[in-house]
């Protein structure tokens, strides 16, 4: 008699294919549920720095965890909250912690989403970005380590974009996860730092205006905006040396 897993292997479908999926959309329920993305805010940080604070202290490894589950499903999804949930990461926990769960929680993440473009999503998604894809092809084919190191620190194509394509041109999980998790540290560290910086001030009794013009002209803030700036520049910079190199 055949089994239900006999059937899935005739018809190419296995269930065990759908686990990444159900796993990315658990915790995006319970992102919200639990009402996370409110919590993601500079201002909800500067009113509520001493209640953090003191919760973070007391609940270290809960808070920690909270924080990555969090990025997970920030990168997985590539939900528009990037910047400021890194900034909070160096605001809870300093620059070096901050940027490490940070770091943890992005590629954990991005893999998540790589493994189901190779499996469950995986034809729907090539052929929606194709066109894309296609753009890295070469570069993928070359040395695929190297590339995708380069895309991880040179910003040319977008994040969510890097986790996709090389699941359609044959890199591996372990390439896939040591390239993207040393390829965002400068990154994450750069914008941990930012946020150790507005905690610093909001210590100090500061209450200092959060637009990114009032930042930049702060001393305490020189070394991560220029950073940021230097990270910026990268993918132009680059941009032109592959143009005079051609």
């Amino acid at each position: 008699m055949e089994t239900p897993a006999d059937n899935d292997r005739k018809s190419g479908f296995s269930i065990t294919r759908l686990i990444p999926l159900v796993i990315l959309g658990a915790g995006l329920i319970a992102f919200f549920a639990l009402g996370l993305n409110k919590y993601l805010t500079l201002d909800l940080l500067r009113e509520n720095r001493d209640v953090l604070k003191i919760w973070v202290a007391d609940n270290k490894p809960l808070a920690v965890l909270m924080f990555v589950g969090a990025y997970v499903v920030i990168a997985s999804f590539s939900l528009p909250l990037g910047a400021v949930a890194s900034i909070a990461g160096g605001f809870l926990f300093g620059s070096v912690l901050g940027a490490l769960w940070i770091v943890i929680g992005a590629t954990i993440g991005a893999t998540i989403l790589f493994l189901i473009a190779k499996t469950a999503l995986g034809e729907p998604l090539r052929l929606r970005f194709a066109a894309q894809i296609h753009k890295m092809e070469e570069g993928f084919r070359e040395n695929a380590f190297s590339y995708l190191l380069l895309l991880r620190l040179v910003p040319l194509f977008p994040f969510w974009l890097v986790n996709l394509a090389p699941a359609f041109l044959g890199v591996s999980v372990v390439t896939f996860v040591i390239t993207t998790f040393l390829g965002i540290i400068p990154g994450s560290f750069v914008f941990a730092s930012i946020g150790n910086g507005l905690n610093a001030l909001f210590e100090a009794g500061e209450q200092p205006d959060l637009s990114l013009f009032a930042l930049i002209s702060r001393p305490d803030f020189y070394v991560p905006i220029v950073g940021l700036a230097l990270l910026s520049l990268i993918p132009i910079v680059y941009r032109a040396f592959a143009k005079k190199k051609a």
